[in-house]
């Protein structure tokens, strides 16, 4: 029984994966998700059902379009593989729980969040503005964080980057990191509490920087730019304070607070 409903979660886990690669490339190129068949991106051919079973599709078709022959990005398999893992990691540390509904769906979220901003630059109003109002709702759900921690964690998180924002504005006169970055904390901090969203913004911040550093270093147009967006960093440093978030935290208190 064990085994059918693991290999359950993650079958879900790689369909709602599928469903992200529609949400990352229709959502902010404002096109419907309902009632328009996926075509290809290169000839605009419409893909048949058995074009978008998750990764076996992309195995089948040894990843080119079934009609021109084009390549098709890795990314969507990726993104199919990811969503699962998780949706697996979450199940095997907390079952069927509401920890693992609300896990599973912010996962998701991130997921998304994360490959439009490395795209576009953008995080869509229309995931994090819900995902606020959808954070601090579950928090009066048993099983989740209390009322009191979520709204503070929104405060909080939403608080502390928009300081950061109007710092970078005053001292480089121009803008420094936009409000969608903003509004993303702010759901973070709904969600996961003052604790967490403070670790997201240490480890994002940290993360970027390595990230940064390694990429300008081979990239002489992004030295000039200096453009990088930080929703992914958000996004990747959310997801590991989901999974090892408590263990860091209670690892700090007990060896730099109590000593």
């Amino acid at each position: 029984m064990e085994i059918i409903t693991f290999t359950t979660v993650g079958l879900i886990g790689l369909s709602i994966g599928s469903f992200l690669n529609v949400v990352i490339y229709r959502l902010p190129r404002k096109i419907r998700f309902f009632l328009e068949r996926s075509v290809c991106p290169a000839c605009s051919a419409k893909l048949k059902w058995y074009h978008n079973i998750p990764v076996v599709s992309y195995l089948a078709l040894r990843g080119k379009c079934a009609f021109c022959g084009s390549r098709i990005s890795l990314r969507y398999p990726l993104v199919e593989i990811i969503n699962a893992i998780l949706y697996l990691y979450f199940y095997w540390q907390s079952g069927l729980s509401t920890e693992f509904f609300i896990y599973a769906f912010l996962s998701s979220a991130l997921i998304a969040v994360f490959f439009i901003d490395l795209d576009l630059m953008i995080i869509p109003h229309s995931i994090s503005l819900p995902g606020i109002v959808i954070g601090f709702a579950v928090s009066f759900v048993p099983g989740g964080i209390d009322w009191l921690n979520s709204l503070i964690g929104l405060l909080v998180g939403g608080g502390s980057l928009w300081l950061v924002a109007e710092l970078g504005e005053w001292l480089f006169k121009k803008e420094s990191m936009g409000g969608g970055d903003i509004k993303l904390a702010a759901m973070l901090g709904a969600f996961l509490g003052w604790q967490k969203v403070l670790l997201i913004f240490i480890s994002s911040a940290f993360i970027g920087l390595i990230v940064s550093l390694v990429v300008m270093s081979f990239s002489s147009k992004l030295r000039k730019e200096r453009l990088i967006p930080f929703g992914p960093f958000l996004a990747l440093a959310a997801v590991l304070s989901i999974c090892y978030g408590d263990q860091i935290i209670r690892y700090y208190v007990s060896n730099f607070l109590r000593g």
